[in-house]
């Protein structure tokens, strides 16, 4: 299965996988800085009408990561995980895990892993995101919500980012 919207691709290679890709009109260089710099990261990542008050980043093999989103009422969800990889700026292999849930999917036993990859060509920087789930359940749970559009939103956010920084 491949879905396309006009500027994310999403394709499953297998059960347990969900391949992401987005270009950016931006260096390789500027979208690992927007994605590794917490000043950067805070005007850009999560849902559209949330915000990231708290983005912790040590960024190196074994170092972790901690994101706080907040919505408008207040609502709090708290992402986190441990950098395996870090390879500036074309790789990046962290966990992800969220705080304080119980649903299948977003316990601490459900962490995913995801790699992320800079490719630059003619100016223009490909991200692609590789998520691996522990299950193929898991992996459709996160396929039946709205996280395209989410991610999308976040994307276009990080285009706006970018162009600030150019």
């Amino acid at each position: 299965m491949t879905t396309n919207s006009p500027r994310l691709i999403l394709s499953l290679p297998s059960d347990r996988e969900i391949v992401i890709s987005r270009v950016f009109n931006a260096p390789r260089q500027l979208v690992w800085d927007a994605w590794t710099r917490p000043d950067y990261v805070k005007r850009w990542f999560g849902a559209v009408g949330w915000t990231v008050p708290v983005c912790e980043i040590d960024l190196r093999p074994g170092g972790t990561y901690r994101y706080v989103m907040r919505s408008a009422e207040g609502q709090e969800v708290i992402m986190r995980g441990v950098y395996r990889e870090v390879v500036p700026p074309q790789r990046l292999v962290s966990t992800e895990v969220f705080e304080g849930f119980s649903e299948v999917g977003y316990r601490p036993e459900d962490d995913t892993v995801s790699t992320a990859v800079l490719t630059e060509r003619d100016g223009k920087t490909t991200w692609t995101g590789t998520i691996l789930y522990p299950s193929k359940e898991i992996r459709d749970g996160a396929l039946a919500t709205p996280m395209e559009e989410g991610m999308n939103g976040s994307f276009d956010r990080l285009d706006a980012v970018l162009a600030t920084m150019a």
